[in-house]
């Protein structure tokens, strides 16, 4: 892998991580129509340590602030009737698909999930179902009305994004407005069950970005820094964007991205493997 390519997917990581249109789907395509490659299974998840690096910094008071709560809430059932600590709760409950499912099927989200053929389909699919989310949903309920119920329902929502095109921020999105949860109450709680799971899953692959001709550790962790940098500039984008703004733009942008590489693929111009 060249240092051209470490840099570049990891600009793509940071600006696509946190938008619904499936950062693992761009670092495939960019990499395939670029460089001619794959750059694996296991760069995408380590290089989402960067991005999620950018969550906890963002986030830190919050975050901090949700752990404390947690923690006392062992032993003050004061706390544990407040929205916080069940909020940290439903973080940890919705990290568990994708841990489980990430572990059982890790050979096929290496190998038949990356065909590019199924990634142009699931990023068309998967557009459409967040337009007729956004179309559908009534988003009425913030986040502290998120259910224990609704917390599984986008924790397996969340793992659907092992499949590169699904996104792990919009299937959380998606399903959050079929939910009834507002765009803002949902991007914010897609943000914190991403952290978990994602330092998982980069912790997990670690080991098997080295493995044969892969990036360099130097490579790696330039990526990774590339990521957070661009990635935190993202999150303070896309706070603002939400409030006021629905996510037609980035159904769209799916829908035309996913068709481009479906004609490219009949062409032959770029290959699914």
């Amino acid at each position: 892998m060249s240092w051209l390519e470490v840099v570049v997917l990891g600009i793509v990581q940071g600006l696509t991580e946190f938008l619904p249109v499936s950062s693992s789907a761009h670092l495939r395509i960019v990499s395939a129509v670029g460089f001619g490659g794959d750059p694996g299974a296991a760069f995408t998840a380590v290089s989402q340590l960067g991005t999620e690096a950018a969550v906890i910094v963002y986030f830190a008071k919050d975050i901090w602030h949700l752990f404390l709560t947690w923690v006392r809430g062992f032993r003050d059932a004061e706390v544990r009737a407040t929205d916080d600590y069940r909020l940290a709760w439903l973080v940890i409950i919705g990290s568990v698909p994708i841990a489980v499912l990430g572990v059982l099927f890790k050979d096929q989200i290496e190998g038949v999930a990356r065909n590019l053929w199924l990634v142009a389909t699931t990023l068309i699919v998967f557009g459409v179902l967040l337009g007729l989310a956004e179309r559908f949903g009534k988003q009425v309920k913030p986040v502290e009305r998120i259910t224990v119920k609704d917390g599984i329902l986008l924790g397996f929502a969340q793992a659907m994004a092992l499949i590169p095109g699904v996104s792990r921020s919009g299937g959380t999105i998606t399903a959050g407005l079929f939910l009834g949860l507002t765009r803002p109450a949902i991007v914010r709680y897609s943000f914190l069950l991403a952290i978990p799971s994602v330092f998982g899953a980069g912790l997990f692959t670690l080991p098997d970005v080295f493995a044969g001709d892969g990036p360099s550790g130097a490579q790696m962790l330039v990526a990774v820094v590339v990521a957070f940098v661009v990635g935190y500039a993202v999150i303070a984008w896309l706070l603002r964007f939400v409030q006021n703004n629905t996510v037609y733009v980035f159904v769209a942008y799916r829908i035309a991205l996913g068709v481009a590489l479906l004609a490219a693929l009949s062409l032959g111009a770029v290959s699914a493997y």
